[in-house]
């Protein structure tokens, strides 16, 4: 039912990936894909449904700092996606099992994810399956323009 995805899945990975981001190109969710597909730090799992796959997990070790965890380092749930129809069926608890066991034997002590503020449905996933809300941000940015006054700003760049 969930197995750990190699390079020969990675048309089913591809295909699935691209109904979770269905913005980035599919070149592009493939050459990510086999990529991790090949990084020992890094795991997916397919879940499948009468031999067909229906889900995906992509987990992590993360050794920067992860918002609310205090090890290193840190399984990460980097995204999960289970098609529409099977959805409700267990699925994507079985996908994230297999991240936290995957991320235990790579010695972590902790598993984190997020979601956008505006993603009720994952936030609700979430806290479902055990995870507690450590933070909520806001991200800005900003585009730089030729205009800033550099003649107005002087620093040490020693």
């Amino acid at each position: 039912m969930i197995h750990l995805a190699k390079q020969e899945d990675l048309p089913a990975i591809t295909a699935l990936a691209s109904q979770l981001w269905p913005d980035a190109a599919a070149e592009e969710l493939e050459e990510g894909f086999s990529t991790l597909l090949s990084n020992p730090e890094a795991a997916v799992f397919l879940a499948f449904s009468n031999d067909h796959p229906v889900g995906f997990a992509q987990c992590q070790l993360r050794h920067d700092y992860v918002e609310g965890t205090d090890s290193s380092p840190v399984g990460y749930l980097e995204g999960i996606y289970v098609e529409e129809a099977h959805r409700r069926k267990g699925f994507a608890r079985l996908l994230l099992a297999a991240c936290e066991v995957w991320a235990r034997e790579q010695g972590c002590t902790e598993f984190a994810s997020d979601c956008e503020l505006i993603n009720t449905e994952s936030l609700h996933f979430h806290l479902r399956l055990g995870f507690q809300e450590a933070n909520r941000i806001i991200c800005f940015t900003k585009k730089l323009s030729y205009s800033c006054h550099s003649d107005q700003v002087t620093y040490d760049a020693e």
